[in-house]
């Protein structure tokens, strides 16, 4: 193979793996969103919610980088989330611009009762993998996810 093979190979390699990465994520979110439905709650706030429960309290204009949405969605979440009486705003002591979004007891029941479940789901899903498969694969994401972040 000359260089211009290789090139050629290697672009078509790209595409490829974006394609089955595209698909895989697109088959693991969706069986994570029938898992998440039975909850009551969408995928969303179940993330918001995941995060505080696992994290602790967490200034709301934090929360959408920590979970991977929109700034702008937030206090929509945080709203859904307030009414079902599963977190609460509290204002921060030291800096009146910051506000908490907190976990309240309902929350937790919640969430000891359905994250051990969720857990187990996740390894059902991931179950195509052994450990050794997984921590590879952990690997070469974030090598990814890095690599084109800092283009």
């Amino acid at each position: 193979m000359d260089s211009k093979d290789i090139n050629k190979y290697e672009e078509d390699l790209s595409l490829k793996a974006f394609i089955v990465l595209s698909r895989a994520l697109q088959s693991i979110k969706k069986r994570v969103e029938e898992d998440i439905k039975c909850l009551g709650l969408n995928p969303t706030e179940f993330a918001v919610l995941e995060l505080i429960y696992s994290k602790g309290d967490q200034p709301i204009q934090k929360i959408g980088e920590k979970v991977l949405i929109a700034s702008s969605s937030i206090t929509y979440v945080v709203d859904k989330l307030e009414k079902k009486n599963l977190i609460e705003r509290k204002p921060c002591p030291k800096d009146r611009r910051i506000t908490y979004a907190a976990i309240t007891n309902d929350g937790t029941e919640l969430m000891n009762k359905v994250f051990p479940k969720h857990k187990a789901a996740m390894k059902e899903i991931f179950g195509g993998l052994d450990m050794k498969e997984k921590e590879v694969l952990i690997e070469q994401l974030k090598k990814l996810g890095f690599h084109a972040q800092s283009m």
